[in-house]
């Protein structure tokens, strides 16, 4: 088995390189070559002095720096004062704000895991959750997170998902992270065109709908040729592929389905409708908040930004604010690239 550190390594070269092709869609600052990892980290230990935690001190450095400068801080911290950082965050922080910052403090690979193992057996099960990061990565990515889950929690994913989920949605991510997926830009227009008569043909049955045309299909294709497929569905057939589903699956199931189809065709589009709705009418859905923003701020959420605006007219900086307050607050608007 791939060593956990290794597996870590691969994951995060994986970020790395994503987020140097769409660096200019980070909501992060440029590194400064003033900003001194030592410096950062004696803050710090400085603001967990005392009675009670500088909380501010503590926001305007970590909700400042870029996963490379995490990285360091955090190392010259164990090398100055013999401490885990993230262990003394987790003592000195608390609520959401806690929530936010340790999530942040992690690698990708380890932000996924985390957030897997507590969403299949944490305190309240939330299946939405652990399908939507599953069917929004990529082959590599799923594999180097079934490599490092194990060893983290000792038992295998696989186990986890096959006892908090049931039937055809159990089936379906058992074979979606089973499954190598080409992962590139180019599609046979030919396979498409077979993909779309095959889901065409799809009749309900007195026992229900046959599933395994789309369990094919969806576990087997890539992202470029799914997002084909749905054009190619329309100009076929008059008909939306999203629609289809909608009408023929149900359950987790269908929301599995319309994840890995919305994600494939518009992925920017995907994170606004998500963000939307978690703040959208009484109360916020803050655990989808901070997960989408301490995820995607060093990859697309610039982007994100934008279409958030465009599509519901409202800034989503102005949105997070009126959803949110005290430290909580800032730090989440210095992950959107906001004054606080």
């Amino acid at each position: 088995m791939v060593e956990k550190h290794d597996c870590l390594l691969d994951h995060y070269s994986i970020f790395k390189r994503q987020a140097l092709e769409k660096r200019e869609m980070s909501t992060l600052p440029k590194p400064s070559m003033q900003t001194s990892s030592r410096d950062d980290a004696v803050q710090l230990n400085r603001a967990f002095k005392g009675l009670g935690c500088d909380t501010a001190v503590v926001v305007n450095v970590l909700g400042n720096r870029n996963a490379s400068q995490r990285d360091s801080i955090q190392q010259e911290y164990e090398t100055l004062f013999s401490d885990d950082l993230k262990k003394q965050l987790a003592l000195e922080l608390h609520g959401h704000l806690k929530k936010a910052v340790l999530l942040w403090m992690k690698s990708p690979v380890e932000r996924d895991v985390t957030t897997l193992r507590q969403a299949l057996t944490g305190p309240i099960i939330d299946i939405k959750t652990a399908t939507e990061i599953i069917c929004t990565r990529i082959s590599s990515q799923i594999r180097q997170i079934k490599q490092v889950y194990t060893p983290t929690f000792g038992t295998l994913l696989e186990y986890d998902i096959g006892y908090h989920t049931s039937g055809d949605h159990r089936k379906f991510l058992l074979a979606y992270i089973d499954t190598t997926r080409y992962d590139g830009p180019e599609i046979e227009r030919v396979l498409v065109e077979e993909d779309a008569i095959a889901i065409s043909k799809i009749e309900v049955k007195k026992s229900g709908v046959d599933e395994s045309t789309f369990i094919q299909i969806f576990t087997e294709r890539s992202s470029a040729h799914l997002a084909a497929l749905a054009s190619a569905y329309h100009k076929m057939f008059r008909k939306e592929l999203r629609k289809t589903i909608k009408r023929e699956t149900s359950g987790n199931f269908k929301y599995a389905l319309l994840t890995i189809l919305e994600y494939a065709v518009d992925p920017t589009k995907h994170y606004a409708t998500m963000l939307r709705k978690a703040m959208k009418g009484l109360g916020t859905d803050d655990s989808t908040l901070i997960r989408i923003l301490a995820t995607r701020a060093e990859i697309d959420l610039q982007k994100i930004k934008e279409d958030y605006l465009k599509r519901y007219k409202r800034p989503l900086v102005e949105v997070v604010h009126s959803d949110t307050s005290g430290y909580y607050r800032a730090f989440l608007l210095s992950l959107l690239g906001s004054e606080f």
